[in-house]
């Protein structure tokens, strides 16, 4: 009698999920690309460019709706081959952390920031006249902002600025770097010459000063400020609920080893929605209990799997699984 010799172990084990998220260019609907052959073994804390971490999430669900019809023929009806429906595809999740690109994912709509206002305007739901911007200067980059001597004064360390170009009654898709929102006709934002600011994800953090430009602490995520760009001081970020524009990023779920192999899902194209079934209410933030009374919030997020077409042989994808197996592992 035989016995089977031992495997070694074949089974992914995990804490929890990490997501990462990048833009999609929305004039031409490219997605950023997950290659795993480049980018598999990336370490989870120093993403490969353009993936941004937007830290650990909980709850993490894929929902599969696409169905499988049959081909039927003759006289029982009998089925001969199969096809796939619809393409349905959903992702729904927590983030545990806040911050502009979780509520801009979380929220859907376009995602707003809060611009310091003159305390003497009138009170408005996203914050009154706004303090004048204040233009960058050449030599500006993403992560150092020339403001010059006298304007520097308008700004401290720790301040939230955003720096984009002053809205100029273009249409279409508005913010550096990355699409905010998008502009029908320039009667709809009132003609504000702040209002790309509001909306950009062109943002930084002030770490320090010089006499003459900000030091900031993270780079700027839409790259260093264009010609004829501004600089406003930012309190707060708000988004809305309803609007006609929907976010769409290019999302990576990891559930990083603890031992074991890798599992990365890639979704090229994903856009937000309320929920997997319209029909059914979602909370859109869940309080988790630390110790009583203390408590986290999280953000919960919906979304929409997007078709891609794989350019190896032309079939329309919406979500890659690619699993990396631990050293010496077997196979199958």
């Amino acid at each position: 009698m035989s016995t089977s010799p031992l495997r070694p172990a074949m089974v992914p084990v995990t804490r929890r999920v990490r997501a990462y998220f990048a833009p999609v260019d929305r004039s031409t609907e490219s997605p950023s690309v997950f290659d795993p052959a480049k980018h598999g073994a990336f370490l989870p804390d120093a993403p490969p460019a353009p993936w941004r971490d937007l830290g650990w999430i909980d709850n993490f669900h894929r929902y599969c709706g696409t169905a499988t019809e049959a081909l039927r023929a003759g006289a029982r009806g009998a089925p001969v081959s199969q096809f796939r429906g619809a393409l349905d595809v959903h992702v729904g999740f927590d983030f545990r952390e806040w911050g502009k690109l979780q509520m801009a994912l979380a929220g859907g709509a376009e995602h707003m920031n809060v611009l310091a206002a003159d305390p003497n305007s009138d009170a408005l739901p996203l914050g009154g006249t706004p303090l004048a911007a204040v233009a960058t200067l050449p030599g500006s980059t993403d992560s150092e902002i020339f403001v010059g001597e006298g304007a520097i004064d308008a700004f401290a360390a720790g301040d939230l600025v955003a720096v984009d170009l002053d809205y100029k009654q273009q249409t279409g898709y508005v913010g550096s770097g990355l699409s905010a929102a998008y502009v029908r006709d320039p009667a709809d934002v009132a003609r504000d010459p702040n209002y790309v600011r509001r909306v950009t994800f062109n943002l930084g953090r002030v770490a320090e000063k010089t006499a003459v430009s900000l030091l900031l602490s993270q780079p700027l995520l839409g790259g260093a400020p264009g010609t004829g760009a501004a600089v406003q001081k930012v309190v707060a970020f708000l988004d809305r609920e309803g609007g006609s524009f929907f976010q769409e990023w290019s999302a990576l779920f990891l559930w990083q080893e603890d031992s074991g192999g890798r599992v990365c899902f890639y979704y090229p194209r994903l856009s937000h929605e309320l929920g997997a079934k319209a029909s059914v209410p979602v909370e859109r933030e869940q309080a988790i209990d630390i110790v009583a009374p203390l408590s986290s919030t999280a953000l919960h997020a919906s979304f929409l799997a997007l078709p891609y077409q794989d350019e190896s042989d032309g079939q329309w994808v919406l979500c890659y699984r690619s699993y990396f197996p631990a050293d010496m592992s077997a196979l199958y």
